[in-house]
């Protein structure tokens, strides 16, 4: 059997799961249970994970699975069940995956979305939605300028980008050109020649030499900050 607090944290979690796919903060969950401190939480949370009806996502800000509760909960079954063999084996319940995975992932200062500019390196991290992102290793640049504001990439923008020196045709990418200078474009190819192509009509391709540009990743995602 749970106790009252252990039982009160599960129905908890799962109202929340079951609402907004998020699973709570522990501050929220804190406040919910009327607790003195943060480390009460994990008390609760570790015994839920010790009997089995939670676990913790490995490599996950604050995300929580519900896998089982006891059956006499109050909350709406998914599916009809068969009967448990006793009070704390029901059936599994399908619940939504938790929204809000984040990673972290370097962020290598900014990237011209114009002329290109020094791509800067740096020891910073973005916390990401791990949904923004696919398999591989990924970095963020700060787009400055607006030579891609018609491919809704604007000024202040985080670009996400899937590291990889291979692209094809029309990908949005990072070119590194002549081993110096970093920019945020479109990537065609003119036989031998390389162009780099805006989306802004203010400013004209760039065309290059195939030794001179280097692919050093292909656009994966945005992030924009609402000030």
């Amino acid at each position: 059997m749970l106790t009252r607090k252990q039982h009160e944290l599960l129905r908890f979690i799962q109202t929340r799961l079951e609402e907004s796919g998020i699973s709570p903060s522990f501050e929220e969950m804190k406040e919910a249970l009327d607790l003195k401190s943060k480390s009460g939480v994990h008390r609760l949370i570790s015994a839920l994970e010790e009997r089995g009806f939670i676990r913790r996502l490995p490599n996950r800000a604050r995300a929580l699975e519900v896998l089982r509760q006891p059956e006499d909960t109050n909350s709406k079954p998914a599916q009809p069940a068969a009967p448990a063999s006793s009070n704390e084996t029901a059936a599994p319940r399908v619940v939504p995956q938790p929204a809000n995975d984040v990673v972290e992932i370097p962020l290598h200062g900014r990237i011209a979305a114009g002329v290109p500019i020094e791509a800067l390196e740096g020891q910073s991290t973005l916390p990401v939605p791990a949904a923004l992102l696919g398999s591989g290793e990924h970095y963020a640049l700060e787009v400055s300028g607006d030579s891609m504001i018609d491919a809704g990439i604007l000024d202040g923008d985080f670009a996400l980008v899937k590291r990889t020196s291979n692209a094809r045709d029309g990908e949005i990418v990072v070119a590194l050109v002549r081993g110096e200078e970093a920019t945020l474009k479109y990537l065609r190819r003119e036989g031998s020649m390389v162009r780099l192509d805006p989306a802004n009509s203010a400013y004209e391709p760039q065309v290059y030499g195939p030794d001179e540009v280097e692919v050093q990743g292909k656009l994966a995602g945005l992030l924009r900050r609402y000030h």
